[in-house]
């Protein structure tokens, strides 16, 4: 049972990271039913900050039934909620803890569903994120994991460990992970290109050549805020940088991971690309490779139909490098595992908010085991190799 007092570190914690400047910020707190302590927590690290919040939530029997239940047709799930789109546009940030307590219920969604609710959602991300003109930059957000034991079932791991890798993940002081996070920044001054081996087949490299990097010490700095990025997930622990979106090549192999939508878990996956851009007949994966391939088709499909002006469904969004100390393994729970000392993930699709060029209603992260070894080749030419298997090498 987690404690009164690490609920309130870690509603704190959630609060800050949307770093609220003003009183009367409007501020949108969702979640589900299992975790009610800690969105009320939040709503009242809101209130003492000066904000308004508003709390929404639903449970795990509400989620099933909508996938399960055949008298829910897929066209109404597909409506786009227009009164609450509106709220959207007028509120000033948003919280999200994980939802649903059990993930294995949209295992058995139908894809007709899953589809429809995509569409649906596509209008309300748009704002959020600023992907059109007229909502740019978007709205501030912060995306926080929250246990369970169901969860932790899911997962396939000890559920005292999973509350470490989340609770003590979330909690450690934001002095101490700016720390760590600046520590590992300063490798990166000056920066032309990243080269990531592994032992496990990756290799590759990407072009962070006059691209922003950004410190996730979970804390949402006005130097973010003036980049545009503008949001961020807890527990946090990572540098990233929206790399040269049609640059890069190589291959990346990712142990573990999980479809947004679907929560279905694929493994040992192989991607492959060129110049910046996902080759989809030559990504491998042990299990749930339809999965993947649908996802990404989904997505375009989606970017196409919203008339994306280039579409980026598939370029490379994101490098970055994992630092939290308290995360050391991959579970296929991206929140987590993009965090693990060591490792590092390539997303493909979205990263406009983050000093980026790139518009989709894709962003999924791939990460490495972590036993990553990266060299940096810099302005200048030269290279230094700073991490060896997934440990930093400071001289």
């Amino acid at each position: 049972m987690i404690s009164k007092k690490k609920l309130k570190l870690c509603a704190e914690n959630i609060t800050n990271s949307i770093n609220i400047k003003k009183d009367g910020e409007f501020i949108l707190i969702k979640g589900s039913f299992y975790c009610h302590e800690i969105l009320e927590e939040i709503a009242l690290s809101v209130l003492r900050k000066g904000g308004i919040p508003h709390i929404t939530y639903t449970s795990d029997y509400y989620e099933q039934t909508i996938w399960q239940d055949d008298q829910i047709k897929a066209k109404t799930i597909e409506k786009v909620p227009f009164p609450y789109l509106e709220m959207i546009k007028n509120i000033d940030a948003y919280i999200v803890l994980e939802y649903p307590e059990d993930p294995s219920i949209r295992n058995k969604a139908s894809e007709e569903k899953l589809g429809a609710y995509q569409k649906s959602i596509a209008p309300l991300r748009e704002i959020l994120y600023g992907f059109k003109e007229e909502y740019a930059p978007g709205k501030k957000w912060c995306y926080a994991a929250w246990p369970s034991e169901k969860a932790a079932d899911f997962y396939n791991i000890d559920y005292a460990l999973f509350e470490k890798f989340i609770i003590d993940g979330m909690s450690i002081p934001s002095e101490e992970l700016s720390d760590i996070t600046k520590n590992l920044g300063n490798f990166f001054e000056n920066a032309k290109k990243v080269y990531v081996k592994d032992d496990f087949g990756t290799d590759f490299w990407v072009s962070i050549e006059n691209r922003a990097k950004v410190l996730d010490d979970g804390i949402l700095s006005d130097e973010q805020i003036a980049l545009g990025d503008l949001g961020g997930n807890l527990p946090a622990g990572e540098v990233y940088f929206p790399p040269n979106e049609k640059q890069g090549e190589g291959k990346l192999f990712c142990p573990l991971t999980k479809e947004r939508y679907t929560n279905k878990m694929i493994k040992n996956v192989e991607l492959v690309f060129e110049n910046g851009k996902l080759l989809m007949d030559k990504i491998s994966a042990d299990t749930n490779l339809d999965v993947l391939n649908d996802a990404f088709k989904q997505r375009e499909k989606i970017d196409r139909e919203n008339k994306v002006p280039e579409i980026r469904t598939y370029n490379v969004g994101e490098l970055g490098i994992g630092c939290n100390p308290v995360i050391t393994k991959a579970i296929g729970y991206i929140l987590t595992d993009e965090k693990i000392n060591g490792s590092v993930h390539v997303a493909f699709g979205f990263n406009k908010s983050f000093g980026g060029t790139s518009a989709s209603q894709m962003h999924w992260d791939f990460v490495t085991a972590p036993k990553a070894n990266i060299t940096v080749e810099y302005m200048d030419g030269s290279k230094k190799e700073i991490m060896e298997n997934g440990k930093l090498i400071n001289s």
